[in-house]
């Protein structure tokens, strides 16, 4: 498995994905407004028409426009990137007569993944996490997808390039393409927001080695915090998978006409997914909290080896101390003061009491 090169380079996750807010006491239920983080790049629509004769990749600037592309019969996969124009959001809604409390969650980014099912659509909201290759920070975006006959709309915070590799599965199927339904295509969107996960987990075991690694040669104050941070983010993470699993089981189960059967069993294995990840979540959490441990252990075994050094030198000098408090007393006579080789005596003395008590030492294997 390859190995982080920096521990130390994990970021914080941003704590406000995971603070609901709402539009305030006064708004009443369906109100949209926007809530998350505010965005520079406008709102854009992207139309993704395709059918037996053709795939087509257009772009809409306003609602109006998306309401002359959607005059085909073949089927649209409409991308809407950017949350924070709100009238476009209501126009859309009002467009596909989505339900106004389902319009006030894809608005709000706070909200936990969840699903509901209508009459006429299903309204699915996930999470997706993806992984900052430079900072090795964990960027987190809500993901709204509704699922209709003939359509279906995904609504995303930033550009999804997330779901890049999907268009071009559309493009390179040929005669296959009408296997994209859009109970498969929510498939495989779900699919790749779970196999995202996976590659999360995947960063946080190599980190877990490289500390482990780094704690049984040299455990540092930092380390305590690496390990911190880690528990933190798989709490984090286990927040997100936790409702999604839920959700994904949601659809497996669902006899709404919009979930073929042949898709369930896709669902399915995608389901059996989130509940290794759940495992996978809590197998790291206890590797984490041992890790703790372990540095505890090693800081404390790094402290008695100390300890042991620094009470080996001074049972040494308590008897060298002892003698030249003796030879230095202020008395008048003392015979040794006299003697021609007093000064060498005394240190082949202090000498032999020192070999002596490291041999002693030694043997009692304190050393």
């Amino acid at each position: 498995m390859k190995k982080n090169k920096k521990p130390d380079s994990i970021k914080g996750i941003d704590l406000r994905k995971f603070m609901p807010r709402t539009a305030g006491n006064e708004a009443p239920p369906g109100t949209i407004e926007y809530i998350g983080n505010r965005r520079q790049t406008p709102s854009s629509i992207e139309v993704i028409s395709y059918g037996q004769q053709r795939i087509e990749r257009k772009k809409a600037d306003t609602v109006d426009d998306l309401r002359r592309v959607l005059s085909g019969d073949s089927f649209q996969w409409i991308r809407i990137t950017g949350l924070q124009d709100v009238a476009m959001l209501k126009q859309l809604g009002e467009l596909f007569q989505i339900d106004a409390l389902d319009m006030e969650v894809i608005a709000n980014t706070t909200e936990r993944p969840d699903i509901e099912e209508h009459e006429r659509y299903i309204f699915v909201m996930l999470k997706s996490m993806q992984l900052e290759p430079e900072t090795q920070e964990i960027i987190i975006e809500q993901l709204s997808v509704v699922v209709g006959a003939g359509y279906l709309i995904s609504f995303h915070e930033t550009s999804p390039a997330l779901f890049d590799p999907l268009y071009r599965r559309i493009v390179a199927s040929g005669g296959k393409i009408d296997k994209f339904t859009p109970d498969y295509l929510l498939f495989a969107i779900c699919d790749a927001v779970i196999d995202n996960y996976f590659s999360m987990l995947e960063n946080v075991g190599e980190t877990v080695e490289t500390i482990e690694d780094e704690l049984i040669s040299s455990p540092s104050p930092s380390c305590q915090q690496l390990i911190y941070k880690l528990k933190r983010r798989l709490f984090y993470i286990k927040k997100i998978v936790w409702p999604a699993r839920e959700v994904i089981g949601t659809i497996q189960s669902s006899l709404n006409p919009l979930i073929t059967e042949n898709s369930r069993s896709y669902f399915r294995n995608i389901h059996d997914h989130t509940v290794q990840i759940i495992e996978t979540i809590e197998s790291l959490m206890d590797l984490t909290s041992n890790l703790m441990d372990l540095y505890l252990s090693s800081v404390s075994n790094r402290l008695n080896e100390i300890m042991k050094v620094l009470t080996i030198f001074s049972a040494l000098f308590i008897p060298i101390t002892f003698i030249a408090g003796v030879y230095g007393m202020n008395f008048k006579y003392l015979p040794e003061l006299e003697w021609k080789y007093s000064y060498f005596g005394f240190w082949g003395i202090v000498i032999c009491i020192a070999i002596a008590m490291l041999l002693f030492f030694k043997r009692k294997k304190w050393m």
